[in-house]
Order: C-alpha cells, then structure tokens, then sequence
C-alpha cells in the first residue's frame, strides 16, 4: 500500500466524510428493527417477510465482503469506494420508494452489495492519507463512527417514523451517501495493489448462493414445516454448495477465502465466540421492537430510546474491555462476558407480558456489557494470533463470519418466535382466513383485535409473542453459555499486558484491527 511522505492537509475532512459513510452503515444495521412492526402494518408483512428484509442486507454484506476488498485493490480503492456508496445510494432510493414488501428485500439486498464494497475499502484507504504515527487514530475513529452508528440506528429510526413515513428510514440515507462520494471524488487519491488474489467468481457464486439456500430454509421452515420438501432440498442444497466453497479453496493456491487461517487455535476460537455474540445480538434486536411497540404499547421512537440500555453497556464495556485485558488476559475477560450475556438472557426469558420496561432494561443493561467484554477482546485477540502478513486475510474472514453469525440470528431466533407466536396464540371464533392473518405477527394480530373489538386476541397475541421471545432469549443464554465454556478451554492463555514491555504500543494495535 501507499504511503504519504508529506501530509495532506484535506485528509482530516477525507477521514470526516469515511465517517460519515461508516456511521450510515452503521446505523442501517438497526434503523430497520424500530422500523419493521411500523412496516408490518402498512405492507401486511408476515414475521417471515420482515425476517427477509432484515436479512437480506446481512446475507449479501457477508457474501461479497471479501470479493470486494479484493476488486478495490484491484481496480482502485477511491474508485470501488464511489462504486460502492453510489449502489448503496440506489437501493436507498428504492427502498423510500417501495410499494411492498418484495420491492423492500430487493432494495435491502442492493444496499447490502454497497455496504459490502464500503466496509473493507473505507479502513484500506487509510495508509494513503496517513502517516503511521496518525494512522492508528484515524483508524479509531472511522471504527468508532461504525459502532456509534448501532445506537444511533434505532433513535434515528424512532424519530423519522414519528414525523415521517417508513421509507424516511431510507431516504435518510441519501444525503450521507452523497456527501461520501463527493468528499471521495475531491478529497481522496487513488490507491491499488495489482499483486492482491483476483476475485474468484465461482467462489463469490458459491457463497452467496450456499447462504441464500441455508436463510430461505431457516425462514421458511415454520410455514412450510421443517420435513417440507422444498426446505429440506434447500438445506441439502447449502450443505452442497458450503462444502464445494471449502473444498475450492482449500485447492487454491492464492484463496480469496483464507480457510488454513482456522488452523491457529486462537483465531479459530476468538472467531467462533465472535460469531456466537453476533449471532445473539442480531437475534435480540430482530425480537425486541416489536415486544416494545406492539406489547408494551411505545411508539417508534420510544422503543428506539429504550434500546439504548443495551448500546449503553455495549459501548461503556467496549471501552473498559482493553485495560481489562490487560489485567486478567483476553481468555478470561472473554469467558467472563459470554457468561454475563448468558445471564442476561436467561433471565430476560423470564419477561412476561405484565413485567413493564424497568426488568427489560436492567437486564438489556446486563446484556449490553456481556457483549461488549465479550466481542471487542474476542475479536482483538483472533486478528492478534494471526502472521502480520495475514492480517489482511484474516479480517475479511473475521468480519464475514461475524455477518454470518447475524444472519442466522435473525433467520434461526425469528423463526422459532414466529412458530411458537402461531401455535400459542389463541384464535378461537375468527374466521380461518383472519386467523391465518393475526398469527402472521404480534403487530397483525393487534390490528385484528383491534378491529374486531376483541380485547381477548389482544391479551392472547401478548402473551404468545412474550412466550416466543422468553425461547428465543433462553436458546440467546445456552448459546452464550456454550461459548463461554469453548473459549475458557480452548482459547490461548495469552500474556497480560502488563507484563508487556510496550504496554503503550500494544493497546493501539488491538484498537486498530476492532
């Protein structure tokens, strides 16, 4: 990579504008949640349909994250950046003005192959704006802007849905976009690496679609059934097309896809438990909103103000977790925080319908800090064991298992609270087509009491869909506790850093690879 000899003046209204761009992606990942019960009602959309349009962002973001890196380094990271923001402008586009819910999934799945061009390019652009001794600031800051972006997302997202109509939530997004693309054409030079791995289609082909096959069977299985043929053939059709993937690039010479990185115990094991926090994280934020809105009875932007328990914890321990480490090492700090996270969860499931906000947020608040000790060191620690000159590799791997892990969340926790809202909601004396209707969602099923005066499928829709979320918060704290004991025994001792002789020079690596 390139690297200035004298600074640029403009680099710091450069680095202003990634921010900017880091923060909408960030905030995209869960404007959306506060946004679906709203959607819901106005599209009809079922719980399978607004599954598909939370996930189908996350499944194509983590299908062509690393083909993309790889065509910036390429063809030129200023010039895949603009591509990018300019895809992500488009689907926003869309998205503001869809009718239904295909034309949303659609939308999602566009802005997706945007973010996906915009994540890893907006870190490697870095090195040709600053000199290493600002670079690790300047990385800091753009990861700050993405993780600001998570709480910032269901504010927004309440406060557009108060004033405005469900496609705000979009359009908001093409004034950021804009204002990215103008700074990248007046304020970024160009930067490549022709010696990168080419983009390897086939595998890119294979990634995307084996996903696809794996979400469209976990989605669809509560409505069809799990022994349902088409679902089965689908899951078949992953497992296919997931092996043929690792097959093919355990065959090539230059992988786009680094699988030999899994080798290391401690990227294998950090990545596993990285994994498993987003997988909980996403599925708590799909179920969530619409416990806020739909059962409690908030409006969009109260339901986005009383999320921000959790972000609160995630970010305040996200910060604590680097001096922590360092007293106690990564293996313990990590353990510790699945196992506060699996608490958290477990005695989330103990919610009922009467229980009020208070419980919910003294437990979100428990929750937020298990993540936050738990994914930052986790994280540190598997791009810490790895080779400096497989960094680059490695972090592509890291970043796509972790989106990964979120699309089965939602896929995988949304459909067990869809399956469990179905069979416990009592329906008795409506119609068969209206019944039908109500257990599509707690937020339809409202409407229907709603208009039929029935204060019993009210009552009913309450407690069926507090009873799904109590399973799904109960599979969030077994999976945490499972994690938590895979890294206390696999995951390497590593040295404190207090023992280190650079104390000050290791904590800003760990920062910069967040």
């Amino acid at each position: 990579m390139t690297t200035v000899t004298s600074p640029d003046p403009r680099r710091w209204w450069a680095l202003g504008a990634l921010v900017a761009s880091m923060l909408t992606l960030g905030f995209d990942l869960t404007i959306l949640n506060v946004a679906l019960p709203t959607m819901a009602q106005d599209l009809g959309a079922t719980t399978g349909e607004q599954q598909w349009m939370a996930d189908a962002y996350v499944v194509v973001f983590a299908a062509l994250m690393l083909p993309a890196g790889l065509l910036g380094d390429r063809f030129g990271r200023r010039r895949m950046l603009i591509v990018g923001l300019g895809i992500f402008l488009a689907g926003s586009l869309v998205g503001a003005l869809a009718g239904d819910v295909n034309a949303v999934v659609v939308a999602r799945a566009v802005m997706g192959v945007g973010a996906a061009l915009v994540t890893p390019l907006a870190l490697s652009v870095l090195p040709s704006l600053f000199a290493p001794e600002e670079r690790t600031k300047a990385v800091g800051i753009v990861s700050a802007g993405s993780t600001l972006g998570l709480p910032l997302g269901p504010i927004i997202g309440g406060w557009l849905l108060g004033h405005f109509w469900w496609g705000s939530v979009f359009l908001i997004n093409v004034p950021m976009a804009a204002i990215g693309i103008l700074a990248c054409v007046f304020l970024l030079p160009e930067t490549s690496d022709p010696a990168s791995p080419k983009v390897d289609t086939v595998s890119t082909a294979l990634t995307a679609a084996g996903l696809g096959a794996l979400i469209y069977a976990i989605i669809e299985a509560p409505t069809r059934g799990w022994g349902d043929p088409l679902v089965l053939a689908m899951f078949a059709l992953a497992v296919v097309l997931i092996a043929a993937l690792v097959l093919r690039e355990r065959r090539a010479v230059r992988p786009m896809l680094d699988m030999g990185l899994l080798a290391h115990r401690g990227f294998l094991f950090n990545t596993l438990a990285a994994t498993l926090v987003m997988f909980v994280l996403s599925g708590l934020m799909f179920v969530l909103p619409p416990y806020l809105q739909a059962v409690l009875g908030h409006d969009a932007l109260g339901t986005g103000v009383r999320l921000l328990p959790m972000m609160g914890g995630l970010m305040v321990a996200a910060r604590a977790a680097q001096p922590v480490v360092a007293r106690f090492g990564a293996r313990a700090v990590v353990s510790a925080g699945l196992v506060v996270l699996a608490f958290a969860a477990l005695l989330g499931s103990r919610t009922t319908a009467d229980s009020g906000y208070g419980f919910t947020a003294l437990w979100l608040s428990v929750a937020g800090a298990g993540f936050g000790f738990s994914l930052v060191p986790a994280m540190s620690g598997a791009l810490g064991t790895l080779p400096s000159d497989r960094a680059g590799s490695g972090s592509g791997l890291l970043m796509t298992l972790r989106q990964v892990g979120g699309a089965i969340g939602i896929a995988l926790l949304g459909s067990l609270l869809s399956s469990t809202f179905r069979d416990r909601l009592d329906v008795t004396g409506l119609p068969a087509g209206t019944a039908d209707t109500a257990g599509d969602s707690v937020v339809a099923a409202h409407l229907i009491a709603e208009k039929a005066g029935s204060a019993h499928l009210a009552v009913s829709a309450n407690s069926a869909y507090v009873h799904g979320m109590g399973l799904v918060l109960i599979v969030c704290g077994v999976a945490a506790l499972a994690a938590a004991l895979l890294a206390a025994a696999f995951l390497p001792g590593t040295p404190r850093r207090e023992e280190s002789p650079t104390p000050g020079v290791a904590a800003p690596k760990a920062d910069a690879r967040q």
